[in-house]
């Protein structure tokens, strides 16, 4: 039997077309470009004093492996509230990013209602959980509840864009089905939209709850209670000591949090 050899146009790679390449070099140079200019601002130059200061490093890190754990019982009830006040932030913003969701996906509604949602979202995303953890501090008083707010705006426009991408990715044929019943937009979207989506909604709820868990000791600095207060009360009178113990502590919660979370996760997805 003869065999034919290949033709030598198919053993050649294949070629990229000349507009992805100069899209590659133009990205991948910017980057490049940015990182040198930002070299100076950051102050890169500081690196090399990790070492030469390494005395201080060392007298850190003797503090730090001795964890004062005297108020063991107060730290493990301020992260308590600490989970709650993520949990309630968490709640509130997944209520708030539903219908963000739907409203600012583009197969959903029109455009003059989508592109003003988006807008809101992005809003609630750019201000810092510090910025809003403030002005509820100013409007209700320092305490648990100005965190809950805090993370509830902030973590409703996070899941809100979330939420829209679902939707936006979604298969078009269900709705149709549902659509061709003669079914209201309301029920094409309880019946069409929900049941493809919720899946992905549930995990980046899950998600957001772990980060908020974290998120929600970096408010203690604005007295938003919690754990974060105790955390950066002990960081100002430099007990390193209890600062390691603090930091076991959200360590371990945040670890549970997880474990529980996957849980929940191949239960329901």
């Amino acid at each position: 039997m003869t065999v034919t050899a290949p033709a030598p146009d198919l053993l050649k790679p294949p070629v990229r077309p000349l507009g992805q390449r100069v899209f590659d070099i133009i990205l991948w140079g910017g980057i490049a470009t940015m990182l040198i200019v930002g070299f100076g601002p950051v102050e890169m130059e500081k690196l090399p004093l990790l070492f030469q200061n390494s005395e201080n490093m060392r007298q850190f890190g003797r503090d730090f492996i001795r964890p004062d754990w005297s108020d063991w019982r107060l730290l493990v009830t301020q992260m308590w509230v600490t989970i709650q006040i993520a949990l309630w932030g968490t709640t509130i913003a997944v209520v708030l990013a539903v219908p963000l969701g739907l409203l600012g996906a583009r197969n959903v509604t029109p455009s003059y209602i989508q592109m003003p949602i988006r807008r809101v979202m992005d809003a609630l995303r750019s201000i810092p959980d510090l910025v809003i953890g403030t002005m509820f501090v100013v409007a209700v008083g320092l305490g648990p509840f100005a965190g809950v707010m805090a993370l509830a705006l902030n973590t409703g426009g996070v899941l809100g864009k979330l939420f829209s991408e679902a939707v936006e990715s979604i298969d078009k044929g269900p709705v149709e089905g549902v659509r061709a019943t003669g079914a209201a937009p309301l029920q094409e979207i309880v019946w069409g939209v929900i049941p493809q989506v919720a899946p992905l909604w549930t995990s980046y709820a899950l998600y957001r709850f772990e980060s908020n868990s974290r998120a929600a000791t970096v408010l203690g600095l604005i007295g938003a209670g919690g754990i974060g207060q105790i955390l950066f009360d002990s960081l100002n009178s430099f007990s390193y000591g209890r600062v390691a113990a603090i930091s076991i502590v959200i360590v371990v919660a945040v670890s549970i949090i997880d474990l529980l979370s996957q849980t929940i996760r191949s239960r329901l997805l």
